[in-house]
């Protein structure tokens, strides 16, 4: 299976459940169900969490790798798949994330990492809003550096207060320093000063989409 709805679905069908079984395992209707498994909703952290519960390969269904095939696991030992407290969070190249819009479903995922649910929260994150991506370039070095990753708030997209965020502009994703100015109007900056900032003004705000606020910067201590 080639999408998290039909691994999903194998899944079900696997532990012989209907989707009114499953979904009542997982607290939804089977309508939900039904939209997870046909790829036209994004399941939650908290539905997968419950579905793992019910002996669902949560693993497999985000990933597409049955525990202990993975060829990267180390030393052939057998993947352990993270407990109910533990949220999975996609990570992005955002090199290889080239899509528009505000989803990244349908874009190659490079990695799936855990992180514990109640750390995210106390950040002030919800785990099923949240995606990784690795940097790219040195525009942004002194805050992000090439290779590195950052988690990304995908509920927040309003610079009310500077910050660094993550947008589509001209349908290339690109992490910049954001300040909204006077007028409607965005200020576009890089942390490295070779590059110099960007405005954007109101009325080339079609060709702007801000996707997320940068939040958790994951990279080497240098």
């Amino acid at each position: 299976m080639d999408s998290i709805g039909g691994r999903l679905r194998e899944e079900r069908e696997r532990l012989g459940l209907t989707q009114t079984e499953l979904g009542d395992k997982a607290g939804i209707t089977k309508n939900t169900q039904r939209l997870y498994e046909t790829d036209q909703r994004s399941p939650k952290a908290d539905y997968l969490q419950a579905l793992h519960q019910a002996g669902v390969d949560t693993h497999y269904v985000l990933t597409g790798d049955r525990p202990g095939t993975v060829d990267t696991q180390p030393l052939g030992l057998p993947a352990i798949e993270p407990g109910p407290e533990f949220s999975p969070v996609k990570m992005y190249d955002i090199e290889a994330a080239a899509g528009a819009g505000r989803s990244f479903e349908g874009e190659p995922v490079k990695t799936i990492m855990h992180f514990p649910s109640s750390e995210l929260t106390e950040q002030g994150l919800d785990p099923a809003q949240v995606v990784g991506i690795k940097v790219r370039g040195d525009s942004m070095d002194g805050t992000l550096a090439d290779g590195d990753w950052v988690l990304v708030d995908r509920s927040n997209r309003d610079p009310k207060q500077e910050g660094v965020f993550l947008l589509l502009v001209s349908g290339e994703r690109r992490i910049k320093r954001v300040q909204r100015l006077a007028g409607g109007a965005l200020y576009l900056i890089s942390d490295n000063d070779h590059y110099q900032p960007e405005m954007i003004k109101p009325q080339d705000m079609h060709d702007v989409e801000i996707l997320g606020r940068c939040e958790i910067r994951i990279g080497r201590v240098v």
